[in-house]
């Protein structure tokens, strides 16, 4: 005969807080942080010599992450809303053999989603000499690309050398600037690119830090008039704070012992700069963020 079956155990009754009115501590509020896009990659040919190069020294995660994060850092400050950042909901890093170095367009779909198009060909042809710059280079070119997607542009009237100016500018500050930039000392402030860049440094070093962080913001809600602009910002037309920092750039050539090592006059050329022509910025209708269709080169 089988023994019975045990008796089921009643389970214990969990135990209640003494006090019902007892609050649970208070959850940490989250850090301040701006909002990531989502990061794509597109390789039109793995097997270009370019691209070989390009995986081999570069984490495209990583480096595509750090330059969102370089460009939101340098442009805007904690306390931004999100309106007053384009609302760049994704990136697609597009390698793919074409002339020139890069491009940074939005798509037709919709312009709140960013390609940058990165030439395989300036990959493997012009970041080789040496080769232990190949990392920096392709992490520089991709920042100032960055900052096309998350720049503010007067809806399409900012003259085209103050945005190069600011990308490059961007590209400086993270310590990205190539060997062969220099400072120039003539011409005109809105040549753009490191010509402008170390001009909107200078007014970032004399008017303060958030210098451009200001000129930016200046560009979102409204068209360029340049008077006004400047003006507004500084208390200066742009040309006369152009006239000070190319005399400041004189006055640091005639220093003795400073010789004129990295400031030179426009009129001097550098052999191997690459500079974009032909530059076509589209105002978007509902954000005035840059839309630049495919510019051609110089080298």
């Amino acid at each position: 005969m089988s023994a019975a079956p045990p008796k089921p155990t009643a389970s214990p009754v969990p135990v209640r807080p003494a006090s019902p009115s007892a609050v649970a501590p208070p959850r940490p509020h989250p850090r301040f942080g701006f909002n990531n896009p989502k990061i794509r990659l597109k390789v039109n040919n793995l097997s270009h010599p370019g691209a070989l190069i390009f995986f081999n020294t570069t984490n495209p995660v990583h480096v595509l992450s750090n330059a969102v994060t370089q460009v939101l850092q340098t442009l805007y400050v904690p306390g931004d809303a999100d309106r007053n950042i384009p609302p760049t909901r994704s990136v697609t890093l597009v390698l793919r053999s074409m002339p020139g170095v890069a491009y940074t367009t939005g798509t037709d779909l919709d312009d709140d989603h960013k390609e940058i198009h990165l030439s395989l060909d300036y990959i493997a042809n012009v970041t080789s000499d040496p080769p232990s710059r190949r990392p920096d280079e392709i992490a520089g070119v991709l920042v100032h690309e960055m900052v096309h997607c998350y720049q503010w542009n007067a809806y399409g009237t900012a003259p085209g050398g103050l945005i190069e100016g600011i990308a490059d500018f961007v590209r400086l500050r993270v310590g990205l600037s190539p060997p062969h930039w220099k400072k120039e000392s003539g011409g005109d402030w809105d040549a753009g690119y490191q010509h402008t860049g170390y001009f909107l440094d200078w007014l970032e070093g004399k008017f303060g830090e958030g210098s451009v962080h200001k000129v930016n913001q200046a560009l979102k809600n409204r068209k360029y008039d340049e008077a006004r602009f400047w003006k507004g910002l500084f208390g200066k037309d742009v040309g006369r704070l152009w006239e000070e920092y190319t005399r400041q750039l004189e006055k640091e050539k005639s220093k003795p012992g400073t010789g004129s090592e990295g400031i030179e006059g426009k009129d001097d050329e550098d052999e191997g700069v690459l500079v974009e022509r032909d530059i076509d910025l589209k105002a978007d209708e509902d954000h005035g963020t840059a839309r630049r269709s495919p510019p051609s080169y110089l080298i």
